[in-house]
């Protein structure tokens, strides 16, 4: 089975990727400034929107512990800088903020009920009415990510390609796991990561978002436990 709309989604990330990199040569600084603050501003209602989805609190707080605990002592940041970097060489980009676009756009893209549910009933039914309504929406952030970030943004289609894809092939199996409750917990704990993407975009504190993406993987577990 092709997975149609995670392609149509990588696509869509493309395209707006490339229009938004295309106006950011093209603000001048002080535009380039108030757009990153109202992109923080979006992105934060987005996260709170996503958080108060929880069902069970005290799991998502122990994923967020344990997660960051293990992102910081397996230094995740800086195995992430690490790749950015090299892929920014392979490519040539000279952008600064290139990784920084890549993990803030991949997180926003793939966490998220719309991400699991269109996948799962894409590879279940052939339905991809919630895929291509999210592949819309995506390509509009990806306009403003990629004019706020640059072209780090663009290459966030392939995580996004192999995040869904795989969950499309895999619908069969994953099906059994993703319960309602299971969507809403990685959901809610996906929207306190964006939180933190927006506090650093709004330049409040700086959040080693990198090291605190193990608790998508905690709160899976633990919600299969405890839940």
């Amino acid at each position: 089975m092709i997975p149609i709309g995670s392609i149509v989604n990588a696509l869509a990330i493309i395209g707006g990727s490339l229009i938004g990199c295309w106006l950011q040569s093209r603000f001048p600084e002080r535009i380039r400034a108030i757009v990153f603050q109202g992109l923080g501003l979006c992105v934060l209602l987005i996260g709170i929107q996503m958080a108060l989805k929880v069902e069970n609190i005290l799991i998502v707080i122990f994923s967020i512990l344990l997660g960051g605990i293990t992102g910081e002592l397996a230094r995740l940041d800086t195995l992430f800088e690490r790749l950015g970097n090299r892929f920014k060489k392979i490519i040539g980009s000279k952008n600064a903020k290139f990784t920084d676009g890549l993990i803030t756009a991949s997180l926003i893209y793939c966490i998220g009920a719309m991400a699991i549910i269109g996948a799962l009933e894409e590879g279940i039914r052939g339905d991809t009415t919630v895929l291509l309504t999210k592949s819309i929406l995506d390509g509009f952030a990806s306009v403003a990510l990629a004019a706020s970030y640059g072209s780090g943004v663009l290459f966030s289609f392939i995580p996004v390609l192999i995040y869904q894809g795989a969950m499309t092939f895999g619908a069969g199996y994953f099906q059994q796991y993703f319960s309602e409750l299971m969507i809403s917990q990685v959901t809610a704990c996906g929207g306190l990561l964006i939180i933190g993407i927006a506090i650093n975009l709004l330049e409040l504190k700086e959040i080693k978002l990198a090291n605190l993406l193990p608790a998508l993987g905690y709160v899976v577990v633990l919600t299969l436990c405890f839940g």
